[in-house]
């Protein structure tokens, strides 16, 4: 059995490791609190842009814009969005491991012939250049006020390596935010933009009616096409922030009663050792007594 001071120093110990835990879900929850905010203002946007931007695309046409050009997708990119800091459960780590299975599962089956990852936050980074794998770029963690910089950043180099053939397909890996308990990590095709279902596949005429480009269809792909990419990315990045706040504020919060927990435990095994030293103590006094007398 530990001596008492191993025990007592124990019990400070953590203590203070509680004490911080504490801090951090409160930390964390603030942060929820304004990640949230701004995904749910987000969201109705980046869908009304999607659905725009796949409507003109169905009327379109893949000869009228190089985004909209569907290609073999030997080669593809997979944009993966981490945090910079851990302590937040398996956020991280099965997003990483979701891509990595994704890229293989992909390549086992003649799909792709090469996967880069695109990777933002630094525990992304280190997960990747561990186990040595393409990664191609690598850029610092997102938060709600450089969401949108770190889109424009991300959209700009996608469209780029796209357009000019390095790649034939760009994939979003991120986890999206479904409640304070709950974040999905997920992958969505982002690039080819894919054109919506005609109206004779949804059982409805809305495929027959033709939409009138003014200035002209050029123009206006050209300037729609980029802004959706640069929406979904913005989405994406600010759901990963909310899940990230989430994931933490879950964690510490574990953490803290786990610490209550072992604070109980270890404070009844200090009271039973002190306990017991102090009865071995009374133990010797009324030996050494009785030895006195005979």
């Amino acid at each position: 059995m530990p001596s008492l001071k191993a025990v007592r120093l124990r019990i400070a110990s953590v203590k203070s490791t509680q004490k911080i835990t504490s801090a951090m879900k409160m930390v964390a929850a603030a942060k929820l609190r304004r990640g949230q905010d701004a995904i749910v203002a987000a969201r109705p946007y980046a869908k009304t842009m999607s659905d725009i931007t796949s409507e003109v695309a169905a009327r379109a046409g893949a000869e009228d814009h190089p985004l909209l050009q569907q290609r073999a997708g030997r080669r593809i990119a997979l944009v993966v969005m981490t945090s910079d800091r851990g302590l937040c459960g398996g956020f991280n780590t099965n997003l990483c491991r979701l891509a990595q299975r994704h890229a293989e599962e992909k390549s086992k089956a003649g799909d792709i012939d090469e996967c880069r990852y695109e990777v933002v936050g630094r525990k992304g980074r280190d997960y990747f250049r561990r186990r040595k794998l393409n990664m191609t770029r690598e850029l610092p963690g997102a938060t709600g006020e450089t969401a949108l910089a770190r889109a424009k950043e991300l959209a700009a180099a996608a469209t780029e390596e796209f357009l000019n053939g390095t790649v034939d397909g760009v994939w979003l890996v991120y986890n999206q935010f479904k409640s304070v308990m709950s974040q999905r990590p997920v992958i969505e095709p982002l690039l080819p933009v894919a054109a919506a279902q005609s109206g004779k596949d949804a059982g409805g005429d809305a495929g027959s009616s033709e939409f009138l480009f003014e200035p002209g269809k050029g123009e206006i792909l050209d300037y729609i096409l980029p802004m959706y990419v640069e929406t979904q990315i913005q989405r994406a990045l600010l759901e990963s922030v909310a899940s990230e706040s989430g994931a933490r504020m879950t964690a510490m919060e574990n953490a803290t009663k786990s610490a209550t927990e072992m604070i109980d435990r270890l404070t009844l095994q200090y009271n039973r050792a002190r306990q017991a030293s102090i009865t071995k103590e009374l133990m010797e006094i009324v030996g050494g007594a009785e030895a006195l007398k005979g």
